[in-house]
């Protein structure tokens, strides 16, 4: 169980949860709300999630990169293929059955609320299942894991509580596309020459560290200015005001970004990118729930 739990990447599986949180508070401030919904959309959006955990750890390791890179709490893959403890063919075949649970659910939700759903669903599924061996070889990996464990998550939690999309759960929609964009940027430095020798191609490649970093301030400081300025339109409660202080966090990396980007990520700049990706989410979350009360 360990093992698998390993493949899976479980203690990054708070991520979903934050997402669907995000979509359902933001659905039920533009006025619809479905418990069972939610769940299920929980439970979809896991599975996607270990999904694509899984693949990539089968493919990282078929490729040797898991064999090469240098790992972090935070970056460089579980180590659990390349321990033995679990055969190559196991990654693979829990990626599969996480995306075979992930369709079934996005079946279901189809078969309700129709083609609303269709673009969000063929994105997410491209997400999942190209990511690895396709998109982050051409350069668009951060592109698509902002977009599937991001955006679409929020807007498509949003849409199956009632079939409709309103103005807060389309604004809630942007901070997650840029912090899960980050969140993988900022570990790809980490694996810099690991990901080279295995063919990978992301912004550290195109960019080099230098314009890279400088990538990663400019997109982690555009969440606080989202949430302002949806704020200024009306389309967020004031109150979501308070997701913008998570955003100290990114002092951090954002110092390692201007300073010295040549250097290896430190450990408490690797860790404040995951913190201010959850808090930032939970913290919104909570504030439409409370403004949602306080209407």
């Amino acid at each position: 169980m360990k093992a698998f739990l390993g493949i899976a990447r479980a203690k990054f599986l708070l991520l979903p949860v934050t997402l669907v949180a995000v979509g359902a508070a933001a659905a039920a401030y533009d006025g619809t709300f479905h418990l069972i919904h939610t769940l299920l959309a929980l439970v979809g959006l896991t599975a996607m999630h270990v999904s694509v955990n899984s693949l990539n750890e089968y493919s990282d390791f078929r490729r040797g990169i898991d064999l090469a890179t240098e790992r972090t709490p935070f970056s460089g893959g579980s180590g659990t293929l390349p321990s033995g403890a679990l055969p190559a063919r196991a990654a693979l075949y829990l990626g599969l059955g996480a995306a075979l649970l992930g369709l079934a659910i996005g079946v279901y939700f189809f078969s309700r609320f129709g083609s609303a759903l269709l673009p969000i669903f063929v994105l997410g599924a491209v997400s999942v299942l190209g990511y690895s061996d396709l998109l982050a070889r051409a350069y668009v990996g951060e592109i698509f894991a902002g977009l599937g464990l991001g955006t679409l998550p929020v807007l498509g939690t949003a849409i199956v509580q009632g079939g409709e999309l309103g103005i807060a759960a389309v604004a809630a929609s942007f901070p997650p596309f840029f912090m899960t964009f980050n969140l993988l940027l900022l570990n790809e430095f980490a694996d810099e020459k690991a990901d080279q020798e295995g063919g990978r191609r992301n912004l550290v490649r195109l960019l080099g560290r230098a314009g890279a970093a400088r990538a990663y301030v400019i997109l982690g400081w555009a969440v606080p200015v989202c949430l302002i300025l949806s704020i200024a339109w009306g389309a967020l409660p004031a109150l979501s005001l308070l997701a913008c202080l998570p955003s100290l966090a990114l002092i951090a990396p954002t110092r390692w970004a201007l300073t010295s980007p040549l250097e290896p990520v430190p450990l408490p700049a690797l860790g404040a990118n995951v913190i201010w990706n959850l808090a930032t989410n939970t913290v919104l979350a909570i504030s439409l729930g409370v403004a949602l009360i306080l209407k």
